[in-house]
């Protein structure tokens, strides 16, 4: 995907995004804690960090965050719901180019964001950018597609209205993570974790998902209405789940 692409695609979602994405278990910040000796003193580089959800976590702990990101609308979100964060820097770059020091951070993260870089080019800007023994860690919340009848008639509704949902699932791209790493060993941890929604929350998670058609698609009524017939007939006591397993990977680049 041309990275123009992967840059823009998310310009006019940055609301639902914000309001319906979820966050990250626990287990993650425990496991860099124990595995990866993670403190409050180390530098941290969030590469497309987005409106900050996973920023947010880093930050809590006490670290310093840099936020990388190329989407304006994105980063001014972020800028603008982690703006009581002292330890927080945004910076305009992409994971190819992200314009930090050589050899200034301690861990380099992506969250919800490594399949849309160039893995050679972004692996390369890794290791410049890191201090020797730095960490990559890269994590995704994959949604579950056949755990309920809520899930599995949710995916049926991507496969027949998403605009390219097929080419950018995220089974698909972590498959390839270990292009990231290779040859370094890197390690994997999965956790899993839910969302409840409302049918509002149900249509703001849909509609913040760059592959869902937006207002101006002629398939976008017609998607809503299934949306909501698939709501209705699956939501208990007027609640539906949204359930994932989060992945995390992780190792050191040098």
């Amino acid at each position: 995907m041309p990275a123009s692409n992967a840059t823009s695609r998310f310009s006019d979602r940055v609301e639902n995004y914000v309001r319906y994405r979820p966050g990250y278990p626990p287990e993650v910040l425990q496991t860099l804690r124990t595995v990866c000796g993670l403190s409050p003193p180390h530098l941290i580089a969030d590469i497309a960090s987005g409106t900050g959800i996973w920023t947010r976590e880093l930050l809590e702990n006490g670290n310093s965050v840099f936020g990388v990101e190329p989407n304006a609308e994105m980063r001014a979100a972020g800028e603008r719901l982690l703006d009581a964060f002292p330890n927080f820097t945004s910076v305009a770059g992409t994971a190819e180019t992200t314009t930090l020091p050589d050899r200034s951070l301690d861990f380099v993260t992506a969250a919800q964001a490594a399949h849309w870089f160039e893995r050679a080019g972004a692996r390369q800007e890794f290791i410049r950018i890191l201090r020797p023994g730095g960490w990559l860690v890269l994590l995704w919340n994959e949604r579950l597609t056949d755990s309920s009848q809520f899930l599995r008639e949710y995916e049926r509704l991507l496969l027949t209205y998403g605009t390219d949902y097929e080419d950018v699932r995220h089974e698909r791209t972590t498959d390839a993570v270990n292009e990231f790493f290779d040859p370094a060993p890197f390690q994997e941890r999965q956790f899993p974790m839910k969302q409840e929604f409302d049918y509002a929350g149900v249509e703001g998670r849909l509609l913040s998902s760059s592959y869902a058609p937006g207002p101006e698609h002629p398939q976008y009524a017609a998607m809503l209405q299934e949306l909501r017939r698939i709501f209705d007939d699956c939501a208990v006591h007027g609640r539906v789940e949204f359930e994932y397993k989060t992945r995390l990977y992780f190792g050191r680049l040098s």
